[in-house]
């Protein structure tokens, strides 16, 4: 989605090279994973001169809530406090990333 975001629009090829700078990946594996994208709903492709051109089917803002939405259904049952929790526990949280919780946390309070 990155990549795409990045570039408006993309081909599986496209996406490949991108990735393909920064780690191994096979091309079958980008072609998968942009053809479940667009079967979410989060990609649309057409057709442009015998290659299929992916644009993302919402702004990025909306897509990116979309996409935690599905994360936090399938990975913690839906509910944000057991990733919290995780993030916290795993001591993953730079104390920026804390502090900005926090500020987030107090502010949607008001």
């Amino acid at each position: 989605m990155k990549v795409v975001w990045r570039h408006q629009r993309a081909t599986v090829r496209d996406v490949y090279e991108t990735i393909r700078k920064t780690r191994s990946i096979a091309y079958t594996t980008i072609m998968t994973m942009m053809r479940i994208l667009e079967e979410k709903g989060h990609l649309k492709k057409s057709l442009v001169d015998r290659a299929h051109v992916y644009t993302s089917s919402a702004p990025r803002q909306q897509a990116v809530t979309a996409l935690v939405r599905e994360f936090l259904d399938r990975v913690f049952d839906g509910t944000p406090d057991a990733l919290l929790l995780h993030l916290a526990k795993d001591n993953t949280l730079t104390s920026a990333q804390r502090r900005l919780i926090k500020q987030v946390l107090e502010n949607a309070d008001e």
